[in-house]
């Protein structure tokens, strides 16, 4: 192995290592977590769920990005990803109200759940994309999760720290966004 490579394989496992590596399903240990098709959208319409869409292309996932996603849609999809992050502009782009959005977002997390799809909530935006309305997003969503992926700096009070706890939820915080990309890889590969 040369120094070129060597270092490269080492910030992959270190990553990997220290967000605790993705948890196996529940009787399926020789499987990750998680399997494509994934379908991405938003709990809050931020700009956020253009970075995770981003995060699935580099990580060679199959998926599609739908913000205002319906629970028709997820028939043809195995894994659920939401990106949780307010943004009162882009509900107002979307022409949507806060209970509107939360509305959908359940009936989507209800509809996965009646068809045994696993959830990834994400959180993207790190400290500056938190505040009330993404903080209560937090709170409703993240306990239907099957495992979360967040920004570090988002997570400074330990709200994610302590829901992750409380549920038994596999959190994974990187340092960057970009660093998300190897440990969505990793959730996304069959062990086999």
């Amino acid at each position: 192995m040369t120094n070129r490579t060597a270092p490269g394989i080492l910030a992959i496992l270190a990553a990997f290592l220290f967000a605790g590596g993705p948890a196996p399903l529940s009787g399926q240990a020789s499987q990750a977590p998680f399997q494509g098709p994934l379908l991405i959208t938003s709990a809050g319409q931020s700009p956020d769920v253009q970075l995770a869409a981003v995060l699935a292309r580099r990580s060679g996932i199959e998926h599609t990005l739908s913000p205002l996603a319906t629970p028709a849609e997820l028939a043809n999809f195995k894994t659920l990803a939401i990106v949780v992050g307010a943004s009162l502009k882009g509900l107002g782009a979307a022409g949507i109200d806060t209970n509107k959005e939360k509305d959908r977002v359940a009936a989507l997390l209800a509809e996965a759940a009646r068809r045994n799809i696993p959830v990834l909530l994400l959180h993207l935006g790190g400290d500056q994309r938190r505040g009330d309305l993404t903080d209560e997003m937090i709170t409703a969503y993240l306990p239907s999760a099957r495992w979360a992926l967040i920004l570090k700096s988002g997570n400074q009070d330990g709200l994610f720290t302590r829901i992750c706890g409380e549920k038994k939820i596999p959190l994974h915080e990187v340092e960057r966004t970009a660093d998300g990309t190897e440990v969505l890889k990793a959730a996304f590969q069959s062990a086999g």
